[in-house]
């Protein structure tokens, strides 16, 4: 399951806002724009809109997401983006649209105007229904229904397939060299193109400078050939970083060839390779690989589930495919890729495999598979005896031994309010806590009760986080009330550093005498009232 608030942007986003994103896509040179797709079609922007590149139709930076109205009720089902950047996106119903940066003609409606807002592409291409989208650094490829390939922008190095290195103000076919093959993805480097063809052969046009069209040499082509090495072999899948290429066979070997400076071919060392080579030979079979053109960067996933990586990985090179404790690959350009973009559309429509910790977080407060629920405040929280168990040593006694609550179907829970014992039972199934400062002091009080020492330091992580001046000398008391020696002396700093705000507060009004004591002799050690 893909978690896009690893992606730091995503991080600015609520909860609440994060579940609701159904279709995700992070871009840009920094990584610092992004799109999303909620579950009812609505489309969101936002980020720092570097080379007006939101759609927004204007040149103002949001770090609140803002609806782009014009695709309202699309479905997306193919999104890229170039360099300057530009983006494309494809529709369900076939329609293409185009913004951003366009200084080559790039979004293909025949001008260099750039554009602000989405603009639907027609121009050769209508009535024609497009499926894919590619982008390199400053030229675009479409992909139509019946396996047609489009191309246009950016021509220098022959990557827009026509014969010649003239820019191309509109889409337009590329029929040569294809053998008349029905074309079935497409992909770009930086400024090289491929497409694999329904028979499972690959092709490949554009720059080659550092052997990235795997066709044995380092010339450019400006027109498709045929990648070398590949012979007899049924390619499935190919993806491109900045200037190299990976191949996927359906048998699950995985090629490598061209740019190798930062280790990105997982060959060993930094040759570059003018033709295809096996790697990963010995990791098992490979079901998926990733790469994007705006990185150095490449990434695996193998049938048992293994995601590994190498290349320019945070600045660092990695030379051989490393592996890691990632779910997908896409966190691998969440946490290492420099930039942190997306290599492709994210997508949680069609992400049905929940791994162990998936499972049981949805399956938390589920009447229909519990078979024991609590009590709190008349209200009823739905849970597993075996969850508990494995979970929380006070329960293992609870449910091992004679007490009376093994018996019972329903426990009633009188210490704790409802907030902080549904916390506590879904921190059991989550790991995780997410509760605001002052209930967060209850969940305290209760992880000190049933020894939960876990529990304990992610509340005092919470109190910490949430400490203001108002609210400071109250988390200072029940620092001290739950015998939290860490929290006690991030709270007692906290008072002394806003010594004069904090005594004219309720709370430190309202203290208890023998802490307001221990408190004013604390702070005068410290030389808290010198002046």
């Amino acid at each position: 399951m893909v978690d896009v608030a690893k992606w730091p942007l995503f991080s600015l986003m609520a909860p609440q806002e994060l579940a609701c994103v159904w279709k995700a896509f992070v871009f840009g040179a920094s990584a610092n724009e992004a799109i999303f797709i909620t579950s009812d079609d609505e489309v969101y922007v936002f980020g720092l809109n570097c080379s007006n590149c939101l759609g927004t139709g204007d040149s103002q930076s949001t770090i609140v997401r803002k609806k782009l109205d014009f695709l309202s009720g699309k479905k997306v089902i193919s999104m890229s983006y170039g360099s300057g950047p530009h983006v494309l996106l494809a529709t369900e119903d076939g329609e293409l649209f185009a913004w951003g940066h366009n200084g080559y003609s790039q979004l293909g409606n025949g001008t260099t105007n750039q554009g602000l807002a989405p603009v639907l592409v027609t121009t050769n291409l209508l009535n024609k229904k497009v499926t894919e989208v590619a982008c390199g650094s400053h030229h675009s490829m479409a992909l139509t229904e019946f396996g047609e390939l489009y191309a246009w922008g950016y021509n220098n190095c022959g990557q827009v397939g026509s014969g010649s290195t003239a820019t191309q103000p509109h889409p337009r076919r590329v029929t040569s060299c294809l053998q008349n093959r029905t074309v079935v993805s497409i992909v770009c480097g930086q400024t090289s193109s491929m497409a694999v063809v329904d028979n499972g052969k690959v092709f490949s046009w554009g720059y080659n400078g550092n052997g990235q069209l795997g066709v044995g040499n380092n010339g450019n082509q400006l027109t498709p050939c045929r990648v070398t090495g590949l012979q007899g072999l049924c390619v499935q899948q190919v993806v491109c970083g900045y200037a190299h290429s990976l191949a996927l066979t359906d048998e699950g070997i995985l090629y490598a060839w061209g740019a190798n400076t930062y280790g990105q071919l997982g060959t060993g060392n930094k040759s570059n390779h003018l033709s295809p080579v096996q790697i990963m030979s010995e990791e098992g079979r490979i079901v998926e690989v990733a790469a994007c053109h705006s990185t150095h960067t490449s990434a695996a996933k193998t049938q048992s589930g293994q995601v590994y990586m190498w290349g320019q990985c945070r600045g660092q090179s990695i030379l051989l495919p490393h592996l890691t404790n990632f779910a997908c690959t896409d966190d691998v350009f969440a946490c290492f890729a420099t930039p942190s973009v997306m290599w492709r559309l994210l997508s949680m429509e069609f992400d049905d495999f929940l791994t162990v910790a998936q499972s049981l977080k949805k399956e938390f407060d589920n009447p229909e598979t519990s078979d024991l629920k609590f009590c709190v405040d008349g209200k009823y929280i739905h849970v597993h005896k075996a969850v508990l168990k494995i979970r929380c040593e006070y329960f293992r006694t609870m449910f091992q031994s004679h007490w009376n609550e093994d018996m019972k179907e329903v426990i009633e829970i009188d210490q704790f309010s409802f907030p902080v014992y549904r916390s506590f039972l879904e921190f059991l199934y989550t790991d995780n806590v997410e509760l605001p400062p002052e209930d967060a002091i209850g969940l305290l009080d209760l992880a000190t009760s049933y020894c939960e020492n876990r529990l304990k330091s992610l509340c005092q992580h919470i109190i910490k986080s949430g400490i203001t001046v108002e609210n400071a000398f109250t988390l200072l008391s029940a620092a001290v009330q739950y015998d939290a020696e860490d929290l006690e002396e991030f709270c007692f700093k906290f008072c002394v550093n806003h010594l004069t705000r904090v005594t004219q507060t309720d709370a430190f009004c309202q203290s208890d005498g023998n802490l307001l004591k221990d408190f004013i002799r604390r702070a005068s050690r410290c030389g808290a009232f010198k002046n």
